[in-house]
């Protein structure tokens, strides 16, 4: 009967340690790569998406007289503008000043982004604002606008239909500088971090700890609790030595891949890339290889940290085997 336990406990106790390796590999890995697929698809489009947009028919005051009052055709109402900000008027309707003309155009519904101003020599992300945040920007910053033109008012406006999403972009940089600072700064820094990230964590740390709490007092799973502890702090591993050093040498591989990456989609657009390598396919497979290389540090340096803390368990006689 003894060994029957004995056998019990032991077969438990293996479930467990699938647990705790399910609720790492989902809520530290699945989860969180989930939400940096999905940031890398939504920069994609919005770099293409951008890409399209710059090229259509510039509006200027001679373009503006030849439309006619009614727009009814989304492709003749494409166009883009870009100039200061003169004014909002009403809370929601940004007046923007070209060179010869002036133009309406209505923020509500519309995507709002700001280029943040970088200091280094990798450019920032955009980030995403409230249309009704744009009132805290002054007089005269620098605004790109593209979309379809919209009658409102007895006048013609830029405003955003369900076709056709207009788009705003703050800036502070040159005018010839602005499309290759989008292209090469629309992109996640980090991708593991992102706004699934936080909430998975959490999750997973609760979970384990949950693990670790069943079974306080119960020597026979003496292993089991602190495998569960070990694992709450996985997260946090790669900022510890001795895993650091990959884990540095993970984030310089990584600004290393957002140059390669950058530099592909400026050729792809035709924009000068500021590289003297041939932007070729084996171009292309370097910086995917590069990538998965730097992934495969990262993950290297938090196995050697996970395996460093046992080793030090087992040295103070914490645990035994």
């Amino acid at each position: 009967m003894h060994e029957n336990l004995n056998t019990e406990d032991s077969s438990t106790r293996e479930i467990y340690f699938l647990v705790i390796i399910l609720i790492v590999v989902i809520w530290y890995g699945i989860v969180p790569i989930t939400g940096a697929v999905y940031n890398r698809y939504k920069w994609g489009h919005f770099r293409n998406r951008f890409n399209k947009l710059r090229q259509i028919t510039l509006l200027d005051y001679r373009k503006y007289r030849q439309l006619p009052n009614d727009i009814s055709d989304a492709l003749h109402g494409l166009f883009r503008f870009s100039g200061g900000i003169e004014s909002i008027t009403d809370g929601r309707t940004l007046w923007v000043k070209g060179e010869d003309l002036t133009i309406p155009v209505l923020l509500n519904k519309s995507r709002c982004y700001l280029l943040p101003i970088h200091e280094g020599l990798e450019p920032e992300a955009p980030e995403l604002i409230r249309w009704n945040q744009v009132s805290t920007l002054t007089e005269g910053a620098k605004v790109f606008i593209a979309g379809q033109l919209v009658m409102q008012n007895n006048r013609l406006n830029f405003g955003s239909t369900k076709e056709n999403p207009l788009m705003v972009i703050f800036y502070n940089c040159s005018d010839n500088d602005f499309p290759r600072e989008i292209i090469s700064g629309a992109r996640m820094r980090s991708e593991y971090w992102n706004s699934l990230t936080p909430a998975s964590i959490v999750i997973g740390v609760l979970s384990l700890i949950y693990i670790a709490a069943m079974h306080l007092g119960r020597p026979a799973y003496h292993l089991t609790v602190i495998t569960a502890l070990v694992a709450v702090f996985i997260p946090i591993l790669p900022i510890f030595p001795p895993g650091l050093l990959l884990t540095a040498i993970h984030r310089r591989l990584s600004q290393d891949v957002r140059k390669l990456k950058a530099n592909l989609d400026l050729a792809r657009f035709g924009l000068p890339t500021g590289t003297k390598h041939q932007i070729t396919s084996r171009y292309a497979i370097s910086a995917y290889l590069l990538e998965a290389f730097a992934i495969l540090l990262l993950f290297i340096g938090i196995c050697i940290n996970v395996v460093f803390i046992f080793l030090l368990l087992i040295q103070f006689k914490v645990i035994s085997i």
